[in-house]
């Protein structure tokens, strides 16, 4: 965007570009997200920053009304597969905490000195500041969200000692945490011993199709749905974990977790972002799509559609190349034996029984559980195999091409496993699936070419948003009663009908 249209943008307060980017101000020494309500800025005291910690690295305080820190995140990182985008999506999985900046360089192909340089210029600030200010945004949710002692706050958040803490606290807020937790608004009393946090989303949200999505795909033992609510158990780097999202009486979207270490927070909260798509821009996508004559009923009917995500990259795979030719509920059926029978036992929260196997445990005992063509079984094995011993990776902040070239190589695995994997592991907002039956029964369905080559040919032109054009034909395929099994051996296409 042109200075003049983010000007425009912060003069008329659209929401939809909170997150997207930031205003400061000169004259005040703040800076605001798009929405703030304060007067507007006279435009020659204005700066505009990709990011809040380029803003702060220039010398910046956030507005202590309208919060900029509480924005949802920029759909820019799932719409570009650059470095900065590919760093920002491993920085908001805690990957710096982790392993360092030196840890980030290396997933992303660079040395530690380069990878500081692009995301200075790119973005304004390098992969520290832009990790500190990661950690910021979640002490914050945790201050207004929780009643944890900010000692706790600050380790959960990610910080290395409460002196580091408090003084990002003051230098980002201008606030100290108690001033800070002071200013909350009451939401209701959490159940002993969980968090519960509100994630914050951009326009329109299809909720229902979210929870309905995940209830029919939903693993007994592992993961708990309901019309209005998902929980699931999931492994985390310190340990187990255990979160639930639903929709309060106002439409946001809430989270409630039990974590084995408080420093996974960060990390969950990317995660069960990434999973509802929350931070995707609906109006964008809704505008393109209804641009197309064909499709505009569908999205009038359905605003603010999410592609679902996934809580964790190698469990995609496998429940991909699970579902391969078969139904969802005779893959969810298979995967519920594979956890039933492989999956560790937890105890993490009332009602969580269990972990989804270890792509260690698949490899080594899948053939035991698994059942249908042997070649099948031996592909979801050395898809697992080369999981669990690194030949193969698999990450939020991979290079799509890449992985996807990747993904090809190995045995069992085609273009469909392939571009599925892609949409829910990366968030891809550009993936189609021609191939998949469901696809083309929903185009078939609303008036759209049936043919597969004929289909692809049209989705070009919805481009970058043919993830959601695919989103929108799975929800207008008409049901099936009766799926027939191929015999063939090529196991290459996974047909799947939401």
């Amino acid at each position: 965007m042109t200075f003049d249209e983010r000007y425009r943008v912060i003069q008329s307060r659209d929401p939809r570009f909170d997150g997207q980017f930031v205003t400061a101000v000169r004259s005040t020494g703040i800076y605001c997200r798009p929405s703030c309500p304060a007067r507007t800025p006279l435009a020659r005291n204005v700066s505009f920053f990709a990011t809040s910690a380029a803003a702060h690295e220039a010398g910046y305080r956030a507005c202590k009304r309208c919060l900029p820190e509480a924005a949802p995140g920029s759909p820019a990182w799932h719409l570009r597969g650059d470095i900065s985008a590919r760093a920002m999506r491993l920085i908001a999985d805690g990957v710096i905490e982790r392993d360092g900046v030196t840890g980030l360089a290396a997933r992303l192909g660079y040395s530690s000195r380069h990878l500081t340089r692009l995301l200075t210029a790119e973005l304004g600030a390098g992969p520290l500041a832009l990790s500190r200010a990661h950690r910021a945004h979640t002490a914050r949710m945790l201050l207004v969200g929780t009643d944890l002692p900010a000692a706790e706050v600050a380790f959960s958040a990610g910080f290395a000692s409460v002196r580091q803490f408090n003084e990002t606290v003051q230098d980002v807020f201008a606030m100290t945490p108690l001033q800070l937790r002071a200013r909350r608004r009451s939401g209701g009393e959490p159940a002993a011993g969980a968090i519960d946090l509100i994630l914050p989303h951009r326009g329109a949200l299809d909720a229902a199709g979210l929870f309905s999505w995940m209830s029919v795909r939903a693993l007994d033992g592992v993961e708990t749905a309901t019309a209005t609510s998902f929980a699931r158990t999931v492994q985390l780097p310190a340990g187990p974990a255990w979160f639930e999202l639903r929709q309060d009486a106002v439409g946001r979207i809430r989270m409630r977790t039990r974590l084995s270490q408080l420093r996974d927070l960060p990390a969950l909260i990317s995660r069960a972002r990434r999973l509802f798509d929350l931070d995707a821009d609906p109006v964008a996508v809704d505008q393109a799509l209804a641009a197309h004559p064909e499709v505009a009923p569908a999205v009038a009917a359905l605003p603010g559609i999410r592609v679902p995500g996934a809580i964790d990259p190698h469990e995609m795979l496998i429940r991909a190349m699970v579902g391969q030719q078969i139904t969802v509920a005779a893959a969810r059926t298979a995967l519920t034996s594979l956890a039933t029978a492989l999956g560790e036992p937890t105890t993490i929260a009332e009602g969580a029984e269990r972990l989804f196997p270890t792509m260690a445990a698949i490899a080594e005992r899948g053939h035991e559980v698994l059942r249908g063509p042997a070649a099948r079984i031996r592909a979801i094995r050395g898809a697992a195999a080369a999981l669990a011993e690194g030949t193969l990776t698999l990450t939020a902040g991979d290079d799509g091409p890449t992985q996807r070239q990747a993904l090809l190589a190995m045995p069992g695995i085609g273009p469909w496993t392939a571009d599925y994997v892609r949409m829910r592991v990366l968030g891809d907002p550009d993936v189609f699936l021609p191939g998949d039956v469901a696809v083309r029964n929903g185009a078939a369905a609303i008036g759209l070419p049936g043919d597969a080559a004929d289909l692809d040919r049209w989705a070009s032109r919805t481009a970058p948003w043919r993830s959601y054009l695919t989103a929108h034909l799975w929800r207008a395929a008409p049901p099936t009663r009766r799926v027939s099994r191929r015999t063939t051996a090529r196991i290459d296409l996974l047909e799947e009908t939401p």
